[in-house]
């Protein structure tokens, strides 16, 4: 078992939503990421607090547990009844995408 502090840097938070891309599709939460990036200027302390809440607690809301899986199919197969014809997307909240960022980050860390 890991001994992982529930502090959250807001240096690495930033940096995670700073990575995140401006021209991607909107995520279940309606939020851009372009959006996001100019509204955490404001807003990272109180990102912090909730996901440093969600961590001590072990409860995460279940909007940020919610997603949305789209099948599309890539052009130019020669048979659409294959499995191999479509691929899978998955529209996740953009909050959710960076806190399992930081999580991600930290298990890479204790490996």
């Amino acid at each position: 078992m890991l001994n992982i502090s529930p502090t959250i840097l807001i240096e690495e938070i930033s940096k995670f939503i700073r990575s995140l891309l401006n021209k991607k599709v909107l995520r279940l939460d309606g939020i851009p990421n372009k959006v996001l990036k100019v509204a955490a200027l404001v807003i990272i302390k109180d990102l912090i607090e909730a996901a440093s809440y969600y961590f001590t607690s072990g409860i995460i809301l279940k909007s940020l547990k919610e997603f949305i899986t789209v099948v599309l199919y890539k052009e130019g197969k020669k048979d659409y009844s294959l499995l191999g014809s479509y691929r899978l997307i998955t529209l996740k909240n953009t909050l959710a995408k960076v806190l399992e960022k930081h999580i991600a980050n930290i298990i890479f860390k204790a490996a």
